[in-house]
C-alpha cells in the first residue's frame, strides 16, 4: 500500500506541476492574444480557443493532487457535529464513495468520448486551422483516472480508520497518515 500510495503522490505532484507549466503557457498566449489585438491592431482567433483547451487540462490534472492533499474547499457545518467515527465515516468513507461514483462514470464516459473523437477524427469546428481533439479530450480521463486512484486510496485509508483504536483515530490528511 505504501509503494502505490507513494506512486499515486508522485503522479498527482507531476500532473500538477503540468498543470502549473500549463498555467503559464495559457498566460503568454492570453497576452500574444491581447497584443495583437489592441497593440497591433490585428487580431487573432485561436488564443481563446487553445486557452480554453488548455483551462481543462490544468483543472483536470490539478484535480488528483489537490484530493490528495485535502486543500479542496469543504463545508463541515454536518461533519463538526458528529462523533469522530461519524466524522471518520462522512469524510473518508462516504465521501470518496461517492466521489467515485461521480468521478469513474465521468473517467469511463470521457474515455469513450475520447476514443470515439480518434475514431472519427474530430476536429474543432470553432476555428479554421481544424485542430484534432483526440489530444485534448484524452487528458480528461487520465486526470480524472488518476483522482480515482486518490479516491480509492483515501477510501481504503478512511476504512482503515474507522476500525481503528479509538486512541488512533484522528481527522487528516487520510493519504499521509498511511505512510
Amino acid at each position: 500500500m505504501k509503494a502505490l500510495n507513494r506512486v499515486v503522490e508522485l503522479l498527482s505532484w507531476i500532473a500538477l506541476v503540468i498543470g502549473g507549466i500549463l498555467i503559464l503557457l495559457m498566460a503568454l498566449i492570453v497576452t500574444y492574444g491581447v497584443f495583437r489585438r489592441y497593440v497591433l491592431l490585428n487580431p487573432e482567433y485561436y488564443s481563446v480557443e487553445i486557452s480554453l483547451m488548455i483551462m481543462v487540462w490544468c483543472f483536470v490534472l490539478a484535480a488528483a493532487h489537490v484530493e490528495r492533499k485535502e486543500q479542496q474547499i469543504r463545508n463541515d457545518l454536518l461533519s463538526s457535529m458528529l462523533p469522530p467515527k461519524g466524522q471518520i465515516f462522512l469524510l473518508q468513507v462516504f465521501t470518496p464513495i461517492a466521489g467515485l461514483v461521480f468521478v469513474g462514470t465521468m473517467t469511463w464516459r470521457s474515455w469513450i468520448n475520447a476514443f470515439y473523437s480518434l475514431q472519427i477524427g474530430e476536429v474543432s469546428a470553432a476555428t479554421l486551422w481544424g485542430v484534432p481533439l483526440f489530444p485534448i479530450k484524452i487528458v480528461v480521463p487520465i486526470g480524472y483516472g488518476l483522482l480515482c486512484l486518490v479516491l480509492l486510496i483515501k477510501l481504503i485509508n478512511g476504512v482503515i480508520s474507522l476500525f481503528a483504536a479509538p486512541a488512533k483515530v484522528e481527522i487528516g490528511d487520510s493519504l499521509a497518515r498511511s505512510e
